[in-house]
């Protein structure tokens, strides 16, 4: 059994916090994204880069509007989670009783040019560990990053994701979210497009 809930991220969380965004790029984008450059982005050198701005992120945010929330279980019986092969087992190293960030999720006001950063927010991120899928975290985290955001006076919020990530696209058009016709194209070796979603606060 587990205790779960969403907080605000903390200094002591940054590296359990870029190990959650390496594990769930690797996982979730390994049917679509090149090999090259999703190694590139999750290799040990971009390891390095994560941890310096994440810590930056938590730490030292631009704005009291720029935040990192965290999904977390605390572990109350032995558990094993052996979706993403022998990484799956460093949930074992979790202590009983001792709390684990298993999912995140940041947001900060909208910086596209034809958005208005005083009414619309961008959801930067939404990851949750391979391991800890379908338990609810997801949903937590964005029905928290909607609150803070409702909270903060925005009326709408929208996130980029790579047209091909077809489970991130169906967990959020069922949340209520949907396509503003807005896309953008990554040189990734190949064109991989990017479409924005959005959804109404208000």
């Amino acid at each position: 059994m587990a205790d779960v809930g969403v907080r605000a991220a903390r200094r002591e969380d940054v590296l359990q916090v870029a190990n959650v965004q390496v594990r769930a790029w690797r996982y979730g984008y390994r049917d679509f994204l090149p090999e090259g450059p999703l190694e590139q982005m999750t290799g040990p050198a971009a390891e390095k880069m994560w941890l310096r701005q994440w810590d930056e992120a938590i730490v030292a945010p631009p704005t009291s509007r720029h935040r990192v929330l965290v999904a977390v279980e605390t572990i109350l019986d032995t558990e094993g989670f052996p979706a993403l092969g022998a990484g799956g087992s460093a949930a074992l190293a979790t202590p009983r009783g001792g709390e684990r960030v298993v999912g995140l999720a940041s947001h900060a006001p909208a910086e596209d040019p034809d958005l208005d950063p005083t009414e619309v927010a961008e959801m930067l991120t939404l990851l949750v560990d391979p391991d800890f899928v379908r338990r609810g975290h997801g949903s937590r985290l964005l029905n928290a990053t909607v609150d803070h955001l409702r909270d903060d006076g925005y009326r709408q919020i929208v996130t980029w994701v790579f047209a091909d990530n077809y489970a991130v696209l169906g967990f959020l058009e069922s949340a209520g979210w949907g396509e503003d016709m807005a896309e953008r194209v990554l040189d990734m070796g190949r064109p991989i497009r990017m479409i924005r979603l959005t959804t109404d606060i208000s």
